[in-house]
C-alpha cells in the first residue's frame, strides 16, 4: 500500500527534478529539493485535516480532491496565486507580473522587483490567512469531544465554548489587537478589511457545509427537521454527498490556500524564480501532502492514533499565530515547520502511549476474569 499511495509523489519528484536540471541545472535541483522538503515540513498538519474531512465525503468527492484539488493546489496556489498577487497589488496583470518574475530589473533601476511586491503584500496575506486558521484552531478547540489530548486545557476550554458565538468573539477581538499592535498605520486598514474577509470566508464555506449536510442526513433519515445531525460540515461523522461534499471540496481548498500562504511567501528567502517554486512547492512538496493525505484516509491512521486530530488543531493555532506576528516581525520558515512538526510528533507520541496503557489494561482483566 506505501508504494502504491507514494509511488506517483517519488515519481513526479524525479521527472521535476530532472525538468529542473534542463531548466537550471544541479542548482535548480538543490532548490527544488529544498522547497519540497520546506513544504512537506509546513503542511504536514495540513495534510492531517485534510484527512479529517476526507474521511467524511464520499469515495466519488474523495477523488475529486485528490485530482482536481491537487492541480488547483499546485498551479492554482503555487504559480498563479503569486501572479494574482502582484496583478492586484501592483495593477500589474499576470503575464506582465509573469514576465516581471522571469526578468528581475536591475538593481538601481528604481523599479520594485517581482519577490518585492510579494513581500508588501504579505502583511494582507497574513491576516486574512491567519484568521482563517485561526477561526479553524478556535471551533475545534471550544468544542467538546469526547477524547482530549491537553486534558488540564481542552475541558476547560471546551466548557466555555458554550457560550454561542464565542469563536467569533475572541477572533474578532484577536483581529483588533493585531491590527492596533502589529501594523504600521500604512496597512492597519487592509489588516482589519482582510482579517474580517478571513472570518467571514471561514465562517460562510464552514456554515454552508453544515447546512447541507444536516439537511442531507435528515432527508436519509426522513426528517426534514434536521435534529440531530452534526453541528459542523468538516465535523459530520456521515458520508457528504452532492452539494455538502462541494461545499467541503471548497472548504479544503481554502484551507489549503491558507496553509499556502507562509510556504509561497517562505519559497522567495530562497528563490524568486516561479518556476522553481512551482516545481518545488507545487509538484514535490504538494504531491507528498496528498499522499500523506491518502496515506492517513486509507490506513484508519486518525482512529488508530485518537491524538493526531488534535496536535493538527494545536499547530493550525501555532500556524496562525505565527502569521500574526509575521505582519509586523519576520519569522524564519524553520522555526514555523517545526512547531508543526513537534505538535504532531507529540500527539502521534501520545497516541501510542495510550494505545499500550488500554491493551495493558485489557491484558489486565482478561487475565484476572480468567483466574
Amino acid at each position: 500500500m506505501v508504494v502504491r499511495i507514494f509511488g506517483i509523489s517519488v515519481a513526479v519528484t524525479a521527472v521535476s527534478l530532472v525538468v529542473a536540471f534542463i531548466y537550471g541545472s544541479w542548482e535548480a535541483v538543490a532548490l527544488c529539493a529544498i522547497l519540497g522538503v520546506l513544504e512537506v515540513s509546513l503542511s504536514f498538519d495540513n495534510a492531517v485535516i485534510n484527512a479529517t474531512v476526507l474521511e467524511r465525503m464520499s469515495d466519488f468527492w474523495q477523488k475529486i480532491f485528490l485530482t482536481v484539488g491537487i492541480l488547483i493546489a499546485v498551479f492554482g496556489m503555487r504559480l498563479l496565486f503569486p501572479l494574482v498577487i502582484v496583478w492586484i497589488t501592483a495593477g500589474l496583470n499576470p503575464v506582465r507580473a509573469f514576465d516581471l518574475a522571469m526578468n528581475p530589473p536591475p538593481e538601481g533601476s528604481g523599479q520594485e522587483s517581482y519577490e518585492q511586491i510579494l513581500t508588501d503584500a504579505h502583511p494582507q496575506i497574513a491576516a486574512f490567512g491567519g484568521m482563517f486558521l485561526f477561526m479553524l484552531f478556535l471551533n475545534f478547540i471550544l468544542s467538546e469531544r469526547e477524547t482530549t489530548w491537553l486534558d488540564w486545557l481542552e475541558k476547560p476550554l471546551a466548557a466555555i465554548g458554550r457560550l454561542d458565538q464565542l469563536a467569533v468573539v475572541i477572533a474578532g477581538g484577536t483581529l483588533v489587537l493585531v491590527a492596533e499592535f502589529l501594523a504600521d498605520d500604512t496597512h492597519r486598514a487592509t489588516i482589519l478589511i482582510s482579517g474580517t474577509l478571513g472570518m467571514i470566508t471561514y465562517i460562510t464555506v464552514d456554515g454552508l457545509g453544515s447546512l447541507f449536510h444536516t439537511d442531507q442526513i435528515a432527508e436519509e433519515n426522513g426528517d426534514q427537521s434536521g435534529e440531530g445531525a452534526p453541528a459542523r460540515g468538516p465535523s459530520g461523522v456521515a458520508k457528504a454527498t452532492g452539494k455538502a461534499a462541494f461545499f467541503l471540496f471548497l472548504y479544503l481548498e481554502v484551507l489549503d490556500a491558507s496553509f499556502s500562504f507562509d510556504g509561497v511567501i517562505g519559497a522567495f528567502a530562497i528563490t524568486a524564480d516561479p518556476i522553481i517554486i512551482a516545481l518545488g512547492l507545487g509538484f514535490i512538496g504538494a504531491m507528498f501532502v496528498r499522499s500523506i493525505t491518502i496515506y492517513l484516509v486509507r490506513t484508519g491512521s486518525l482512529a488508530e492514533y485518537r491524538y493526531l486530530e488534535h496536535g493538527a488543531h494545536w499547530a493550525i493555532g501555532a500556524l496562525a499565530v505565527i502569521l500574526f506576528v509575521s505582519i509586523e516581525y519576520h519569522i524564519n520558515e524553520v522555526i514555523t515547520g517545526l512547531i508543526g512538526v513537534a505538535f504532531i510528533g507529540a500527539a502521534f507520541l501520545t497516541s501510542i502511549a495510550a494505545n499500550r496503557r488500554e491493551r495493558a489494561a485489557e491484558t489486565t482483566r482478561e487475565t484476572t476474569s480468567v483466574a
